[in-house]
């Protein structure tokens, strides 16, 4: 009950702090929109609606002044063709580095996560900042020599997902400063693990990255367990913390439970999400800044531990996340 109390007694002051925050990472009342460098940005992948999303939100709704999709590239040219119409894209590509010396920053947006790099490569070499969908990458060796590369080039890369990079997932984190010494976590969300979008890989990225924040990314060791699609994964912490995660399979949405000596209690966001939200103030902060807002290490964690989990979804045993 203390918990809850102090939820309730402190919501006004979080929101309000949060909203601040969050003006002043759009850029409102920093710098005059006349004056902030323009942003063309490309778009490789029209298969996924964040495509249309990112339209929408740049071309249409014009949420970030000076920031525009200019061009596109798309898997099919249907896929293309619709995805311009809806997001007001002007300008579709028949080969991804035509946009070279065209576009200031790179979004690289496909479905499954083994197409990512290999698109993204020759714009990284170029210097042109690059945000990665999620999840990063499929496999961590690819990631390092990506990652290198791009260290070498001085080029920004950034790779998050929407779940965890958002408002309300940092809210969650300082609110647990508040709950004492956590036992268990319990994490529900969407997760077909027979995708053909890289199975766990897939949505299993919007399951990992907030726990990894929220708890840190020190999981040793992780254990699928499966009846057809319906399944759960228990991961281990050098800390000792135990989590499970719980793969919905036929309603939408994440949850998240810890217990603590006071009992179980649910993890709520006490605030907004914003508008824009927090992903894509930081996306653009990034194009404009070269800032980046994850580091490199964390990115191939999150691959290392979704390999683990890839393996033991294929053999329901306890499988070592390798250390990147």
């Amino acid at each position: 009950m203390s918990s809850r109390r102090f939820f309730i007694k402190t919501v006004g002051a979080a929101a309000s702090t949060l909203t601040i925050s969050a003006s002043f990472a759009s850029g409102i009342g920093a710098v005059p929109d006349d004056q902030l460098k323009p942003v063309r940005i490309g778009i490789i992948g029209a298969e996924n609606s964040h495509t249309v999303g990112f339209g929408k939100m740049f071309n249409i709704d014009k949420k970030f002044p000076g920031v525009e999709v200019t061009h596109l590239w798309g898997e099919t040219d249907e896929f293309a063709r619709k995805a311009a119409e809806a997001g007001k894209i002007p300008i579709i590509v028949k080969d991804p580095k035509e946009m070279l010396g065209k576009i200031d920053a790179l979004i690289v947006d496909h479905r499954h996560a083994r197409y990512h790099l290999e698109a993204a490569a020759p714009f990284v070499k170029a210097g042109i900042p690059t945000f990665i969908d999620k999840p990063f990458c499929y496999r961590v060796a690819e990631g390092k020599k990506f990652l290198a590369m791009a260290r070498e080039a001085g080029t920004p890369v950034t790779s998050f997902s929407s779940i965890a990079q958002s408002y309300g997932t940092y809210d969650i984190k300082k609110q647990l400063e508040t709950l004492g010494e956590v036992n268990h976590v319990v994490r529900y969300g969407p997760v077909d693990l027979d995708s053909e979008y890289g199975g766990v890989f897939f949505y299993g990225v919007h399951l990992l990255q907030p726990l990894m924040f929220m708890f840190g990314e020190d999981i040793q060791r992780v254990k699928i367990t499966r009846d057809g699609k319906k399944g759960s994964a228990g991961l281990i912490f050098k800390s000792g913390l135990y989590a499970t995660l719980i793969f919905k399979n036929v309603s939408y949405g994440w949850e998240t439970f810890v217990e603590t000596k006071n009992g179980l209690v649910e993890l709520k966001s006490r605030v907004k999400e914003g508008d824009p939200e927090k992903i894509y103030v930081d996306i653009v902060e990034m194009f404009r800044t070269g800032k980046e807002p994850r580091s490199h290490e964390s990115i191939l964690n999150e691959v290392a531990i979704l390999e683990a989990l890839e393996r033991s979804s294929a053999n329901e045993k306890w499988e070592e996340v390798i250390p990147v």
